[in-house]
């Protein structure tokens, strides 16, 4: 019984670790993963894209990726499905527009990196679509990938540190 029952909770855990949703027009794009989406109080907030992990300001890209961004999500309504904060306070979610994933389209166009590294908190699903989009835009070259050496974001923002 107590086997049933440790099984029961290992399986049903995850589902009680759903996501808060947060509804709004996006307000502001600060790069290619970064964006600004007030609630119905009007408090904004800055929501990093979960799963990815786009080109800074002044990198390569950089720009191209806020830009494509942009195109997709600026002034419209999105929905945000975040469980948690990043040490800069920023919601960390997937951004949803009419049903599509805005993460996983700024990985398919090349405009950003499946972040691999926090891919156990995405689904099985979504690491394979995300891993498999990025696969597909590097045999593309699509975006970033033009680039004969892209460097990743994280390789990027370390290379600065050590400047």
């Amino acid at each position: 019984m107590r086997y049933l029952l440790f099984l029961c909770v290992s399986i049903l855990w995850p589902i009680s670790a759903v996501a808060k949703t947060l509804f709004g027009y996006v307000v502001g794009i600060s790069d290619g993963d970064t964006i600004t989406v007030p609630d119905a109080n009007h408090q904004q907030h800055k929501i990093r894209l979960a799963g990815i992990d786009a080109p800074g300001k002044k990198q390569p890209f950089g720009n191209q990726s806020r830009k494509n961004l942009a195109a997709m999500v600026f002034n419209k309504i999105v929905r945000v499905e975040w469980n948690r904060h990043d040490r800069y306070g920023r919601r960390v979610g997937k951004v949803l527009i009419n049903g599509v994933d805005v993460n996983l389209a700024q990985v398919k166009a090349g405009m950003a990196w499946w972040y691999e590294k926090y891919r156990k908190e995405q689904s099985p699903v979504d690491q394979r679509l995300y891993g498999e989009a990025e696969q597909q835009a590097k045999r593309l070259k699509m975006g970033l990938w033009q680039d004969a050496a892209p460097i990743a974001p994280w390789d990027w923002r370390n290379a600065k540190r050590m400047q």
